[in-house]
């Protein structure tokens, strides 16, 4: 019916106007420690192909990056120089604006926003700490510190479960995990009971991956280069570990850590970078019980310190922190099995990648 009202309206000579929303664009934000800038490159959504678009320089190496839960702002920390910026972002081409600059209280090797984007919550590796800072709702990161708690040494991320009443805390030098209570309506962290997960011996727990339905949060252990599976108690806000599987290939012998974990945005497959094997680790992930399966490992470039998936779940995109390459892969929408489809040169020591996908 539309193509015949179509057909006519053109032989009468009346101009059709399309009224379908434009088309949200997407943005990769690569953090350069070497080159003291984030550089900003647009995704071809169809073919995951990226164009540089220009960058951004800061006053410091930036590490950890961040975006608010509408994707309207985006945020760093500058490790050399113990701050926090908010930047926003232009939806039409990518570029970042300077919204705030405020003192880190430290070096904060991660940051992540509640789940409410009211927050931004930070874990300090070398202090051994976790702090919050209040948001504003135009992306302004406020100076004074709210809350700051001595953790232990070596606390490498921090990231609120889906339900935003809980916060765990992985620490790779002493081998465990803190668990806290998160109160949203002041934003205040509260030790849970028991306040710490032992994570087994030789593992050390960096980063972690949240899903969609809350019931498994995962951890990449660092020197026991392997993942490991948790069930989270919903009524305690606890975790209960029930696997543990190697992101290595059985007769593989060098030395290895793992560095970064990300779950796709279907659920279905989880991912974890190897640094001294230099690969992706894919695993196949069952909907009903959590359980991990291997689906084997896609060569990536030197040190792969920081990957990201684009929204869409089509695109997976690996830095090379040791050679300043970005590997870029389609992600087989069957199997979850990486495809290297380009290799592009972005600078000194990129230390994390941020795919967002604008409205």
């Amino acid at each position: 019916m539309f193509s015949l009202l179509r057909f006519y309206l053109i032989l009468s000579g009346v101009c059709l106007v399309s009224v379908l929303p434009s088309q949200a664009a997407s943005y990769v934000y690569i953090s350069l420690g070497g080159e003291k800038k984030i550089a900003i490159y647009q995704q071809n959504e169809a073919d995951g192909k990226l164009t540089h678009l220009t960058d951004v320089k800061v006053p410091g190496a930036p590490g950890c990056l961040e975006v608010d839960p509408e994707k309207k702002y985006l945020f760093a920390s500058i490790r050399s120089a113990k701050e926090f910026m908010s930047f926003s972002i232009n939806p039409e081409n990518g570029e970042l604006t300077l919204i705030s600059a405020v003192p880190a209280g430290g070096n904060a090797a991660y940051i992540a926003t509640d789940r409410k984007g009211r927050y931004l919550l930070s874990a300090y590796y070398g202090e051994g700490k976790v702090a919050v800072h209040r948001l504003k709702k135009d992306g302004t990161i406020l100076p004074e510190i709210l809350q700051t708690i001595p953790t232990d040494k070596n606390a490498h991320a921090i990231l609120p479960d889906q339900s935003n009443r809980y916060v765990f805390v992985p620490h790779t030098g002493p081998n465990a995990v803190y668990q806290f209570l998160w109160n949203e309506a002041d934003g205040k962290l509260k030790a849970n009971e028991p306040a710490i997960f032992e994570a087994a011996p030789e593992m050390e727990p960096r980063h972690l991956a949240v899903s969609k339905d809350n019931r498994f949060i995962y951890f990449d252990n660092e020197k026991g280069s392997s993942v490991t599976a948790c069930k989270l108690d919903s009524e305690s806000g606890t975790l209960k570990a029930f696997q543990t599987i190697s992101t290595l290939p059985a007769d593989f012998e060098g030395k290895n850590t793992c560095a970064d974990i990300e779950l796709s945005p279907s659920g279905k497959n989880l991912y974890a970078s190897n640094r001294g094997h230099d690969s992706i680790a894919c695993f196949a992930v069952d909907p009903q019980t959590g359980k991990l399966k291997s689906l084997g490992q896609a060569a990536t470039e030197k040190t792969p310190r920081s990957f990201n998936i684009d929204p869409e779940g089509h695109f997976l995109y690996a830095a090379g922190q040791n050679n300043g390459k970005l590997a870029a892969y389609r992600i087989d929408s069957q199997t979850g099995k990486l495809t290297r489809i380009d290799t592009y040169e972005v600078g000194k020591s990129p230390s994390w990648v941020e795919v967002v996908k604008v409205p």
